[in-house]
């Protein structure tokens, strides 16, 4: 270095390390620092008076390095500038089947990450990133400066192994998740042998950096590819879903008894003799609520026993710490992954018939018209008198019961007239449900049924009757109940909050509606009644069902949160879960505030919370003492682990559709288009309840129109429509098990959708089947751009979608049909994809993934681009 002197307190260090010593790395940025500009190289040469050749080299790299760091950054000039703490922006990367990704921000646009950038990160990764400075149309593009937070230490994948021509060989491990496009390199270290397409869970040793890509190591075989029951091992796995009680629970469970103790029998409401019923399904394995009904000279009083799950699970333990970390039991087809352990979800808190137990009470009057007048909560104990079936009780309380039904009123006698002043109930609770407003939509529920290899035989359609709806009407009756309660003692406690329409949905229901002469009342704030008379309105039309689905998607996702802000679909003002705290973490919550009303020490005065004498009062940090940040942070993570438990089941059910859709690959189906996409039309074959893609490509030689207002799809040249509810005749082409996807072609021979235009208006009635939409209480999630980023290939990343030219190149531009605000999208030879879900947004089509092969001479296989 020149002899110049320069005031680096590092040059000592600098200087051990190099035999041509620049300045270093902290002090080349303190000095950008007070420069307040950009500098380029010769420019800092000069400042740090370098004049040799070796160290202005020296610089030169240094500086490229510290780029390559994310200390810095150059423009196209190259001058450089420090990247400041105020220029870096934190966001959760959210990965893409392609290979990119995105960086999501909380209130501001989604900033777009390339697949290099991906190279080094996965999908859920907490990061800082900085802006690149270069966008395309418009789009802001980062570079990740530094990973905060890692998502995964776990991933779950097939296990791949190569052999190369040289003798050489590589392990790696694809990972199951669509969103994260990096192999695995696997070393040795387990001892586990997996043999080659096997699932494995792979545990991440060092992660992907500066080119070499992750390794880890084989923690556990799950299965081979097609071997029964693996499909919900891979999902336990994929989605993190716990599955293995704790050392520490398992210590705890040891001391409780298959029966309810004496001691605790005391003290209580004893309602053994009230000849209380469970009322279930016909494969439920837990009881958690029993109900009861009288009539009364004013109306009704209904009795609401649920499992007082609250007396075993005690705040702060090892089961209650566990509890939180599940959020919730998983419903797998044919399999259940409990909230808590089977002991208390089979055993003391099941509500089984001719054997004590304990439960939380509510005891709510009703008016003749259904309109609760009064209520109140006690600590009781119940005896249930029959454990009943919801066809059971269909066929019980038929308004002109056949031969099976009075042999069931004959056979339970003794509650039968019990059961005739619950109907009775049940018909004031809807009365008053009409004349609230709430909305009640009619959809299609279906249920799997295996054969002896765990595979499905075949999918049925499952009947919602008046014996379901009854205890529905029972249960929204006591949440109600429990939500009034909660609200009167200004106690922090959890709301099922169900908020209305957000602006752009509605708009796109309304121009969906309107093209059917249909009319959604209530101007830019509709209200549940308005939503209620429209339904009325449809319920006889052909297309009712379609209509209902645009509803739907319509709704905002429901959510756990600490500020009652109402439920919108129900229509009521609070709105909270009381009734499953077997298998519902918040119902838990509820269940420990009821206790703590009733009888913890410097309780709220609620006359509604009925103390037994001689009960002995409760401290409120043992039973209770949650505050309003409490409750918002268990919120959210409820409201996490159940979307986590649907994507899990769902995924599950779309892997067991693939199965069963393969044995019918070449068979004509009539179908029904259930969702149109700029990528295609998602139709559901009719007989199978299954739905599948008939992609873009497949329509025809044309240029297409994806006309969202209409939902339809619109051929510039032949003037071919296809829209939401046309009856098509297609195909099975294609089952990808490894992607969830079902592939349909069009039955061109009789399958030709009419040549006409589409125009406001259009009242042509559509025969559509409800599409299986995710598991949604009264309405879908609305989706933001970032799941819109996530859920669905866009057309700025390459999708099937390119926009403004000609099919062939040669003909005229004819005029284009009237639509608006139209996708105009090029026909392609890409392979067409399904999701067997049936989620059009997350079903995309994609390549094939395919294992990387490593190079020739070295055993690392490349992270995927």
């Amino acid at each position: 270095m020149s002899n110049k002197k320069i005031n680096d307190p590092h040059m000592q260090r600098e200087a051990s390390k190099y035999d041509n010593p620049v300045p270093s790395r902290e002090f080349i940025l303190e000095f950008l620092a007070t420069q307040n500009k950009s500098m380029g190289h010769i420019e800092l040469c000069q400042a740090f008076s370098l004049t040799g050749e070796d160290e202005i080299e020296a610089l030169r790299r240094r500086l490229i390095a510290m780029c390559r760091d994310n200390q810095m950054t150059s423009n196209q000039n190259d001058q450089y500038s420090p990247i400041l703490e105020s220029d870096l922006i934190e966001g959760y990367v959210q990965g893409n089947k392609e290979g990119h990704g995105f960086l999501l921000r909380q209130s501001d646009d989604d900033i777009f990450l390339s697949a290099r950038q991906m190279q080094n990160v996965m999908d859920g990764d907490k990061v800082k990133a900085r802006l690149s400075g270069r966008s395309v149309k418009g789009r802001l593009d980062g570079v990740v400066v530094e990973v905060l937070e890692r998502k995964h230490s776990q991933l779950v994948g097939r296990f791949y192994q190569e052999t190369h021509r040289d003798g050489s060989s590589a392990a790696f491990v694809t990972p199951e998740n669509p969103r994260i496009a990096q192999d695995i390199l696997i070393t040795t270290e387990s001892g586990l042998t997996p043999t080659h397409g096997q699932y494995v869970l792979a545990e991440i040793v060092t992660y992907a950096e500066r080119g070499k890509p992750a390794q880890g190591l084989v923690k556990k075989i799950l299965g081979d590819f097609m071997a029964p029951g693996v499909e919900i091992e891979v999902a336990m796995h994929r989605y993190e879903i716990p599955n293995e009680w704790p050392a520490a629970v398992e210590k705890q469970i040891k001391n409780f008894s298959t029966e309810v103790a004496e001691e605790d029998k005391a003290h209580r409401v004893d309602l053994r003799d009230t000849p209380f019923v469970t009322i279930d399904g016909e494969d439920a394995r837990d009881f958690d609520d029993a109900v009861y009904c009288e009539k009364t000279p004013g109306g009704w009083k209904l009795f609401v026993a649920i499992a007082d799950v609250s007396h075993y699970v005690k705040k702060d333990t090892a089961l209650d710490e566990e509890a939180i970390v599940r959020g919730n039991s998983v419903y797998f087809p044919g399999r259940v992954i409990p909230m808590l352990p089977e002991v208390l979800s089979n055993g003391l808190c099941s509500l089984n018939p001719d054997v004590d137990r304990l439960a939380m009470v509510a005891e709510v009057s009703l008016t003749t018209k259904g309109k609760m007048r009064g209520f109140k909560f006690y600590e009781g104990i119940i005896r249930s008198h029959a454990r009943l079936t919801y066809s059971k009780v269909a066929k019980m309380i038929a308004a002109e019961p056949e031969e099976q039904g009075i042999e069931l009123r004959e056979r339970y006698a003794s509650i039968v007239s019990h059961i005739d002043d619950l109907n009775g109930l049940y018909h004031a609770l809807k009365g008053a449900r009409d004349e609230r407003g709430a909305m009640e939509f009619d959809t299609i529920e279906t249920r799997m049924v295996f054969d002896e290899h765990s595979k499905i035989e075949h999918i049925i359609p499952v009947e919602r009757n008046d014996a379901h709806k009854l205890i529905e009407e029972c249960m929204l009756c006591a949440n109600v109940a429990t939500a009034e309660l909660l609200i009167k003692a200004d106690l922090p406690a959890l709301y099922r909050v169900h908020e209305g329409p957000k602006d752009d949905r509605l708009l796109t229901l309304r121009t969906y509606l309107g093209l059917l002469g249909l009319e959604l009342t209530g101007g830019t704030k509709p209200t549940p009644a308005d939503y209620a008379a429209l339904s009325e309105q449809i319920k006889d039309r052909a297309d009712a069902r379609s209509i209902q689905t645009m509803m739907l998607r319509s709704m905002s996702q429901a959510v756990y949160q600490a500020d009652n802000l109402g439920h919108f679909g129900l229509n009521y003002e609070a709105y909270t879960h009381f009734t499953s705290p077997i298998r519902r973490y918040p119902d838990l919550l509820v269940h420990r505030a009821i206790r703590y009303l009733i009888r913890g020490e410097g309780r709220p005065t609620v006359r509604q919370a009925h103390r037994v004498a001689g009960s002995a009062e409760l401290k409120e940090r043992k039973i209770y003492g949650y505050n309003h940040a409490d409750m918002d942070g268990l919120g959210e993570s409820c409201s996490l682990t159940e979307r986590r438990a649907d994507e899990a089941t769902r995924d599950v059910e779309a892997w067991l559709k693939c199965q069963y859709v393969e044995q019918h690959l070449g068979e004509p189906f009539d179908g029904v288009v259930t969702a149109v996409t700029s990528f295609g039309l998602f139709v559901e074959l009719q007989g199978l309840f299954v739905d599948g893609l008939v992609h873009i490509s497949g329509l025809g030689q044309d240029y297409f129109v994806h006309d969202m207002e209409h939902q339809a799809i619109i051929g510039e040249r032949t003037g071919r429509v296809f829209r939401l509810g046309d009856t098509l005749k297609v195909k099975v082409s294609n089952v990808n098990l490894e992607q969830r996807k079902i592939d349909l072609s069009l039955d061109e021979e009789s399958s030709r959708p009419a040549r006409k235009k589409v125009q406001r208006n259009d009242q042509t009635e559509l025969e559509m089947q409800l599409a299986q939409l995710p598991p949604i209480e009264l309405g879908g999630r609305s989706q933001s751009k970032s799941a819109a980023k996530a859920e669905g290939d866009k057309s700025k990343d390459g999708k099937a979608a390119k926009e403004g030219k000609e099919s062939d190149g040669k003909a005229k531009k004819k005029r284009r049909p009237p639509v608006s605000k139209g996708k105009r999208i090029r026909q392609k030879k890409s392979s067409s994809a399904a999701a067997a879900s049936g989620k059009p947004a997350s079903a995309a089509a994609k390549k094939p993934k395919k294992p990387k092969k490593p190079k020739k001479n070295n055993a690392k296989p490349k992270a995927k681009d």
